[in-house]
C-alpha cells in the first residue's frame, strides 16, 4: 500500500494540451474516482499513473518516489482494464498466477496468493475453466484477481464494469468496494457514469475538457458544487438552472419572465448581478401556498417509486434546453399539457455567476 501524489500533471500532443494541471494528494488505502463525459482526460490522466502514457510536465509520486520516468512495471501498480484482457487459452488460475510468474514467484507461494485471490472473489470453483466459459462478471473477477495477486502498492480501473449489463454493474460495484475496503489497497477508478462514482468513492475528481473541476467527496459535490458544470454533471436528473438577476434591494432573483423569487438578502450578491439560480429535481415540490413558479408539463417518464415531470421555461443555460425537471411521487396524478405550481426548498438553492459559471453564495 501507498499514498500517490500528482503535482501539476499536463499532457499535451502537439501544442494541444488535453490534461490542464491535475493535483492531488491520494492518501493510503483511499478510493478515488475520475468521472467525466467522453473525451474529458480521465483515461489519459489514469495511463499516465500507470506509465502508458508519457506526461508533458508535473510529477507523479507512489510511496514518495517519483515515477516520472519508471516502466509500468516498476511502479508498483496493478490495472483492470475494460475488455478484461484474459489470455483466451489459460485457465483461470493460470490467467491469474501469469504476473506472479513473470516475477519469479513459484511453487506454494503461488498456489497460495491465487487460492486467497479466488477464495475472496467467489472464484475457487472455476480455476480450472477457460475464460469462454465464463459470463462477463466472472471474467471481470478473473482481471481484478489477477491484479490482486500481486499485492501491488496501487490499483487502477479504467472503467472496468462499461462492459457489463445493468443489474450486473450494481453487483460487480459493491463487489469492488468491499473487496478495496477488505485489502486497503490505494486504488483510482475511471468512469463516465455518475452513480458508479458516487456509490464506490472516498473522492471524486470531476473532469471537463481536461481541466478537474472539482475534487471533493461525493456529498460535498452534491450540495456544494463548484460550478455549472459540476452542478449538472452530478446528480441525475441534472440539476435545474433558471437564469435571471439580484432583484433591486436585494429581494430575490428576477427571472427572465419577470417572476421574483424571495431569497435570503443576506446571501445575494449585489442587485442587478446576473446568476443563475439551481435547484435539484427532488428538492422542487408541488406548491400548497404562493408558488416559486408555474409551468406547463411537456412530457412525464414514470419510473414506479418516481415521475419525472419535463417542463419547459424560458431563458436558456449553456445548452439546457430550457428545460425544468420535477421529481414527484410515482402516485401523482401529472400528464403532458397539465399546469404546475412549483415551490423550492430555499435551503437547497444553489447561485451561480452567468458570466463565469462559478458558484456564488449559499442560500
Amino acid at each position: 500500500m501507498a499514498t500517490l501524489s500528482l503535482k501539476d500533471v499536463r499532457k499535451s500532443y502537439g501544442r494541444t494540451e488535453v490534461v490542464h494541471g491535475v493535483s492531488i494528494d491520494v492518501a493510503d488505502g483511499e478510493f478515488v474516482v475520475i468521472v467525466g463525459p467522453s473525451g474529458c482526460g480521465k483515461s489519459t490522466l489514469l495511463r499516465m499513473v500507470a506509465g502508458l502514457e508519457e506526461i508533458s510536465a508535473g510529477l507523479i509520486e507512489i510511496g514518495g518516489k517519483v515515477v516520472n520516468r519508471l516502466e509500468p512495471r516498476a511502479r508498483d501498480i496493478a490495472m483492470v482494464f475494460q475488455n478484461y484482457a484474459l489470455y483466451p487459452h489459460m485457465s483461470v488460475f493460470d490467467n491469474m498466477a501469469y504476473g506472479l510468474r513473470i516475477a519469479g514467484i513459484r511453487g506454494e507461494d503461488l498456489k497460495a496468493r491465487v487460492a486467497k485471490a479466488a477464495a475472496m472473489l467467489d472464484l475457487a470453483a472455476l480455476l480450472d475453466r477457460k475464460p469462454r466459459q465464463l459470463s462477463g462478471g466472472q471474467r471481470q473477477r478473473v482481471a481484478m484477481g489477477r491484479a490482486l495477486v500481486r499485492n501491488p502498492a496501487v490499483f487502477l480501473f479504467d472503467e472496468p464494469l462499461s462492459n457489463l449489463d445493468a443489474k450486473l454493474r450494481v453487483s460487480m460495484r459493491l463487489q469492488i468496494k468491499e473487496l478495496q475496503r477488505s485489502v486497503g489497497i490505494t486504488s483510482i477508478y475511471v468512469t463516465h457514469d455518475q452513480v458508479e462514482a458516487m456509490t464506490l468513492a472516498d473522492r471524486l475528481i470531476v473532469m471537463n475538457a481536461g481541466v478537474a473541476e472539482q475534487i471533493d467527496t461525493p456529498m460535498a459535490l452534491y450540495t456544494r458544487p463548484a460550478n455549472i458544470f459540476v452542478a449538472g454533471f452530478i446528480g441525475s436528473p441534472a440539476m435545474n438552472m433558471i437564469v435571471g438577476e439580484v432583484g433591486g434591494a436585494r429581494r430575490g432573483v428576477v427571472l427572465n419572465g419577470g417572476r421574483e423569487i424571495a431569497l435570503p438578502k443576506t446571501k445575494l450578491p449585489p442587485a442587478g448581478t446576473q446568476i443563475v439560480l439551481g435547484i435539484r429535481p427532488e428538492h422542487v415540490k408541488l406548491a400548497t401556498g404562493k408558488p416559486d413558479l408555474a409551468l406547463t408539463v411537456a412530457a412525464v417518464e414514470t419510473l414506479g417509486a418516481d415521475a419525472l415531470a419535463h417542463c419547459r421555461l424560458e431563458g436558456d443555460v449553456k445548452g439546457r434546453e430550457n428545460e425544468f425537471v420535477v421529481r414527484l411521487p410515482g402516485f401523482t396524478r401529472v400528464a403532458a399539457g397539465d399546469a404546475l405550481s412549483l415551490s423550492f426548498d430555499k435551503r437547497a438553492v444553489h447561485l451561480f455567476d452567468r458570466a463565469s459559471g462559478n458558484r456564488l453564495a449559499d442560500v
